[in-house]
């Protein structure tokens, strides 16, 4: 696995050390179950371990790590009532959120026209991910088009609340992508929802969003048949 060294921004050092190791987690380059060591990183990321130390307090508040004295940290397990736990969270915030968005939904105006060509470019990209069965590239994009619609509420603490929750869900969905291969369907299911907001259509943004965020449990059972051992028992 290859890293960009870590170059000082506005984000902490740790901070910036979180984000790629999250990343890493979400994206199964870091196997659940998977020892990963501060030393290492540290190198990898071209840091002291300092920040290493301050990114692994961040997951462990996250339950993305367990820590284990004199060993270094482990990648949980991923946890089906935590899965089910944040997608019943998400599903209902994004639900009142989206309802906002297709109710204040003005397109001939600004910003709105502009967030309309942004997200009509992100459906093209997602579209093409899909055509190339690129997974990492598709779950981004899949993120980016619901902040958007998010982002439309006004809500910055929901926007916190979403993004911080999605680690365990995400792993899932991921591997969901990776391995069942319904990127195609998922981009149809982002049109039809698109296209509810911009008609201000609330109750059938709703509908559509509950439909498409429900449907990973049903994953969740095929996905456990093939990786189990990705799995808490």
């Amino acid at each position: 696995m290859k890293w960009n060294n870590l170059q000082p921004t506005r984000q902490t050092l740790g901070e910036k050390a979180y984000e790629s190791i999250r990343e890493a987690i979400i994206s199964l380059e870091f196997e659940p179950g998977q020892m990963i060591y501060e030393n290492e990183l540290a190198t990898s990321l071209g840091v002291s371990r300092t920040p290493v130390r301050e990114a692994f307090r961040m997951l462990l508040s996250e339950e993305l790590i367990e820590i284990l004295p004199q060993k270094g940290a482990k990648v949980a397990l991923i946890s089906e009532t935590k899965v089910e736990e944040t997608r019943f969270v998400r599903e209902s915030l994004e639900s009142a959120a989206f309802r906002i968005a297709a109710n204040q939904w003005t397109g001939g105006t600004e910003p709105y026209a502009s967030i309309a060509r942004e997200i009509d470019v992100l459906l093209k990209q997602q579209a093409e991910a899909a055509g190339r069965n690129d997974a990492g590239a598709f779950l981004q994009l899949d993120e980016s088009f619901h902040r958007k619609l998010l982002a439309l509420s006004g809500n910055q603490t929901l926007l916190t609340v979403v993004n911080q929750m999605r680690g365990h869900l995400n792993r899932l969905r991921y591997l969901s992508l990776r391995q069942l291969n319904n990127m195609e369907d998922l981009t149809v299911q982002h049109r039809n929802i698109w296209a509810a907001v911009q008609a201000n259509d609330e109750r059938r943004t709703e509908e559509l969003l509950r439909r498409h965020v429900s449907q990973l449990p049903g994953d969740m059972a095929a996905l456990k048949g093939r990786f189990g051992s990705y799995f808490l028992p």
